[in-house]
């Protein structure tokens, strides 16, 4: 693609890379065949390809993004299955990453979006402010019918009926290995996570301490960054990110770090990506060294290596998040894991596509989000599982509401399958055969 930025805008490093990224797409359209949103609307607008022209006649004018831009930028859900399509290595991750910081600099939208864009990005990424308003949401649940907007209504048909206890685990402390430590590594205990889900840290935690990991909690780590960086606003995103890498870092040049260890694979691809976004600050260097660390859950339990274990008699359906297999390209490990310690594995039709959730997608897209959720429950329910799998807190919470089975982290049943506890949300006797 032919691009036309001044000397004066590609010193921008922003709009540098940018201008890479675009000068790699050749138009194909290879991205349209696997893009949620196209399939759902079909409107070439609502495509990578579309979009990617939408961005560059934004940036390269330099004009403030109107209305037509923000709608189809906004309705992206980042689930990068583009970018694992793409012949010619085009990182729209990046792009669009870029397209939503301008849009957040040089649109003001309308006063609805901006109240619900500052309640999330102030409230989902504080533990104790997520769990104060998620325990609020549940007195408001009788009413959602009543509320005028339908992501508020989502909001509250999203909110759990009941929270679990906050688990100890997710304190500043060092779990020693069971035996003779082979690896110390640092877990990211996520702030989303420790409020809707503990037991998925809690099973890491167990796991990796019997295969001789020290386990690391470190002070000051939290929020990866996701969900400001993916909503543009980068100073929130970058604050978090900073605090992460001043943590982990203070913990390698401290007692050591083998991994990062990171259990949410939405997180998990903000993670990797932090070299890119620290990449000409005084931290790049840190940055890069954190990046070159983290880890999935499942890829760090590849090296390690996992006991093969006796058939369990449960029929699991792998669901594949978008963020590990797109985004972190980590796509067979997850499935020969949970094959290895006795599960049989069945994977839907069509498992490349989202299922809607996306970081806050399905809070502030609810409708399409309901489409894609139906379409991937149909798919799922169609290979007979027992349990469904996943690798990511935001699919799990998706999913969760008309599965008909459980919903449970890949970890959690790798934790189970190797001497770790039943899984909270196993109904085991209602599944045998």
């Amino acid at each position: 693609m032919q691009t036309a930025f001044t000397p004066e805008q590609l010193r921008d490093p922003g709009i540098a890379r940018a201008n890479q990224i675009l000068r790699a797409c050749v138009h194909c359209g290879f991205c349209t065949a696997t893009c949620p949103t196209y399939q759902l609307l079909g409107d070439e607008a609502d495509s990578p390809r579309g979009r990617i022209y939408l961005i560059k006649d934004m940036l390269e004018t330099g004009r403030p993004a109107d209305a037509r831009t923000v709608k189809h930028i906004d309705r992206c859900l980042s689930c990068l299955a583009c970018m694992t399509t793409c012949p010619s290595g085009v990182h729209y991750m990046h792009l669009v990453d870029h397209a939503r910081l301008h849009i957040e600099r040089t649109y003001r939208r309308p006063w609805p979006d901006r109240a619900l864009r500052w309640l999330l990005a102030r409230v989902i990424p504080h533990p104790a402010r997520f769990r104060l308003a998620l325990r609020a949401a549940r007195w408001g649940r009788p009413f959602a019918s009543l509320m005028p907007d339908a992501r508020l209504r989502a909001m509250l048909a999203m909110a759990p009926a009941a929270l679990p206890v906050a688990s100890d685990s997710d304190r500043p402390q060092v779990f020693a290995a069971v035996g003779p430590c082979k690896l110390r590594v640092a877990l990211l205990t996520g702030c989303a996570q420790k409020v809707l889900n503990p037991d998925i840290n809690d099973a890491t935690i167990r796991l990796l301490r019997r295969l001789g990991c020290e386990v690391v909690v470190a002070r000051g780590a939290g929020c990866c960054g996701a969900l400001t960086h993916h909503m543009g606003k980068e100073a929130e995103a970058h604050a978090s990110a900073s605090a992460n890498i001043a943590a982990w870092m203070a913990e390698a040049r401290g007692a050591g770090l083998d991994a990062v260890v990171i259990n949410a694979s939405g997180c998990g691809t903000t993670v990797k990506d932090y070299g890119h976004m620290f990449r000409d600050g005084p931290l790049a260097a840190d940055a890069a060294a954190v990046s070159a660390l983290a880890l999935d859950i499942t890829e760090l339990l590849e090296k390690i290596g996992l006991p093969e274990g006796a058939a369990k008699g449960l029929r699991v359906a792998y669901h594949a998040a978008c963020s590990l297999q797109h985004g972190q390209k980590v796509k067979a490990a997850p499935k020969d894991l949970l094959r290895r310690v006795g599960f049989t594995v069945v994977e839907p039709a069509d498992s490349h596509l989202c299922c809607g959730s996306a970081g806050t997608y399905n809070l502030l897209q609810p409708e399409l989000s309901g489409q894609l959720k139906a379409r991937k429950l149909a798919t799922l329910a169609a290979t007979g599982p027992q349990v469904i799998a996943t690798g990511n807190i935001g699919c799990m919470m998706q999913l969760g509401p008309g599965a008909g089975v459980p919903v449970l982290h890949t970890v959690e049943l790798l934790d189970w399958a190797t001497g770790g506890p039943q899984p909270r949300g196993l109904q085991l006797a209602d599944m045998r055969p």
